[in-house]
């Protein structure tokens, strides 16, 4: 056994490394009870409208088909959370893709086919679900996502932007976007004597839990959900989606484990999508590029089921000094699917706009793009005055335009050519808030000498069981290779959902001071029983505190792009990131989180893009042969650095969050940088070759 402490932030290979890449790792539809059933999801083939008529027999005749699930006959739920989740409970249809049946067989070829045999007639209704900036239905909601009031001024943005020399006003758009991970929404469900387990790929297993007991009536001592192992979610396995409920309804009608995954067609209407907006950014500056004034105004949709306001113009309150500011939101309920979190929900669409705005600024002022932004570094936080715990954008932006090689740049648009590739270089700032959510966790001494930690913390790619050994084990002063690390359960103490990168914070939180009380309490001295010592923690009181700062991660990204100016095609060449995200606690795997968002980023900015059908109201791009998610060949160079930040104001490590800022400034910066290639400022993503070649010679 080692016992040679390794400093925080050395690059730990991830631990569960080798059963992923040998497939011994079980996903939440790997786990195959020789009795299992399958379900297939039934989706509304109507926009709007009401079941009048089901009929099964044909989809019963099938052979091994068992049961259909109906509103007719399927169990009834309690009261749940989210309405998403009140799935075969009546007649209605808020919105195309909606399940109307689950067909239950013996085997997954027999329940698709059972439900393509299944006869549904619907009584339709009208339908819109097409947002413009001027919907009729917008209306200004009480709150945004994350609870951020809609509306926030300071001082007069109108006056003021009527009154600056140099103003900037431009209206920019995107389309809605999936986070399509690559494992599949899934759960297999068993009640076994009263007690419901379910396996449900799923980015928080203690809030599946809850919403299930709910759900079903029970105590949360009767149901177990795991979690073991997750391929991804980006936002989307956040919250319980429904094929969990259906999973566990149709096991309990049926009596045997039943197992449902959404079919990758399916996700579009069933897990949630980052809404479409439309935003105004208008600024107003003096002569030297110093803002007076910053108006951030969004427009985006909701479904009719419930509300779900995108909270895009948030991190205008963060980023930069103004006196006068207005930033709001509007939301219109349609007849769509309901939207949710998807990677840095609020910061990744809001800082395309307004970073894209900045990048305007600068070329209407013959301004660097850079400088421009370190002119207007505010010296506390904006719209609340609080002082920043730390804020080294304008490191990052001077380091990041070093290793760029930005310096010497032709601010000339369209001055760069080789042979019939136009190029260019662009550059945006990043920002996401550092959150933290209550968890508990425990820590076990055994007699010789190993420990455990106990946290239902979930690993959804990001190596969470790596990086909370490493906090464990300095805490406990020990190698990292005597902890064991138990994460994944509902019966575990009960961790946070993995999302707002506040994952590791949160849990590392727990575990760090379930550790250190564990060393307090081997330090009284005596020796250590057989059963062991085990000492828990949770950090409620810690998470409920307010600060006093103002706490944020930033970077800067860099973007270098070549344009066929006889395609229209971009190629990005480049991309460099530098970020201030606190202590980093894993170089290894904190480079691969920061190199994935500014894949996801590099996707919004040109591949990705779902367009709403306004007849049939429902995402044609419905799969990965249409919605083009990025390839290996479209990454040439990718770099992530960061700047060593100490900031005592965070929590026991020093951590920020990384997960979802490495998305947050990547559209904008390849979008200012195809701008600088060709000259053609375009405002709406993504930048497929249709939308440039008119711009091109």
């Amino acid at each position: 056994m080692s016992h040679a402490p390794q400093p925080l932030g050395a690059p730990v290979v991830r631990r569960e490394g080798r059963e992923k890449v040998t497939g011994t790792a079980r996903y939440a539809a790997e786990h195959n009870a020789p009795d299992r059933l399958y379900g297939w999801i039934v989706p509304a083939t109507v926009t709007s409208g009401r079941v009048t008529a089901i009929r099964t027999a044909d989809a019963l005749a099938v052979p091994d088909v068992h049961t259909v699930l109906t509103h007719e006959n399927a169990p009834s739920l309690g009261e749940t959370d989210d309405p998403i989740l009140a799935v075969l409970q009546n007649a209605r249809i808020p919105h195309r893709g909606w399940p109307v049946a689950l067909v239950v067989a013996e085997t997954l070829e027999a329940a698709r086919a059972g439900a393509e045999a299944l006869h549904v007639d619907y009584e339709t209704a009208d339908h819109d679900v097409v947002l413009t900036a001027d919907h009729p239905r917008l209306y200004t909601p009480e709150e945004a996502n994350g609870g951020f009031p809609a509306v926030r001024e300071r001082g007069d943005a109108e006056a003021a932007l009527a009154a600056a020399p140099v103003t900037i006003d431009a209206t920019y758009t995107m389309g809605g976007l999936h986070n399509h991970p690559m494992e599949p929404h899934a759960s297999t469900a068993r009640w076994t004597e009263g007690h419901l387990t379910v396996h449900d790929s799923s980015q928080g297993s203690t809030t599946v839990r809850d919403t299930l007991s709910k759900a079903f009536g029970l105590d949360g001592s009767q149901i177990t959900v795991l979690s073991r192992h997750v391929g991804g979610g980006f936002g989307s396995k956040g919250t319980p989606r429904p094929q969990v409920v259906l999973a566990a309804m149709a096991s309990r009608h049926t009596g045997r484990p039943v197992q449902v995954v959404v079919h990758r067609r399916h996700m579009a209407a069933l897990v949630g999508h980052r809404a479409p907006t439309v935003q105004r950014v208008r600024l107003g500056a003096d002569r030297n590029g110093v803002l007076r004034a910053v108006s951030h105004e969004v427009a985006t949709h909701t479904s009719r089921v419930k509300e779900f306001v995108e909270q895009a113009a948030v991190p205008a309150r963060v980023m930069y000094a103004s006196p006068h500011s207005r930033t709001a939101h509007r939301v219109a309920a349609l007849d769509v699917p309901s939207p949710s979190w998807m990677r840095a929900p609020g910061e990744a669409s809001g800082m395309y706009a307004l970073e894209s705005a900045m990048d305007e600024l600068a070329c209407a002022l013959g301004v660097d793009p850079v400088e421009l932004r370190l002119r207007n570094e505010p010296s506390a936080e904006p719209d609340s005055g609080r002082p920043f715990s730390s804020r080294n954008l304008a490191a990052c932006l001077t380091e990041g335009a070093r290793r760029f090689g930005w310096h010497g740049r032709d601010p000339q648009p369209a001055a760069r050519e080789e042979g019939p590739w136009l190029l260019g270089t662009g550059v945006a700032s990043a920002t996401y808030p550092v959150l933290l959510s209550p968890s508990a966790a425990s820590a076990h001494a055994a007699q010789d000498g190993s420990y455990t930690v106990r946290v239902n913390a979930t690993d959804i790619g990001t190596g969470a069981r790596t990086v909370l050994a490493q906090i464990a084990a300095a805490a406990l002063g020990t190698a990292q290779e005597n902890v064991t690390i138990d994460i994944g359960s509902s019966d575990l103490p009960a961790g946070s959902v993995a999302g707002g990168s506040s994952g590791t914070a949160s849990w590392g939180t727990a575990v760090h001071k379930a550790a250190t009380a564990l060393v307090r309490r081997l330090g009284e001295g005596g020796t250590v029983p057989p059963e062991g010592i085990t000492v828990t923690a949770d950090t409620e009181e810690e998470a409920a505190e307010e600060s006093p700062y103002a706490r944020h991660a930033f970077g800067a990204h860099f973007a270098e792009v070549a344009v066929d100016s006889l395609t229209g095609e971009v190629r990005v060449r480049r991309l460099l990131g530098v970020y201030a995200a606190g202590r980093i606690l894993n170089s290894r795997t904190a480079r691969s989180q920061f190199i994935g968002g500014m894949v996801m980023g590099l996707g919004m900015a040109l591949t990705e893009g779902s367009t709403m059908d306004p007849a049939f109201g429902d995402f044609t791009e419905s799969d990965l042969a249409s919605y083009h998610v990025p390839s290996c060949a479209d990454v040439l160079d990718i770099q992530a650095h960061w700047i060593d930040e100490d900031d005592p104001h965070l929590n026991p490590m020093g951590s920020k969050g990384i997960g979802e800022i490495g998305i947050v400034g990547t559209a904008a910066a390849i979008g200012n940088a195809v701008r600088h290639a060709t000259g053609a400022r375009l405002r709406e993503l993504p930048l497929t070759p249709d939308k440039l070649l008119p711009y091109l010679p």
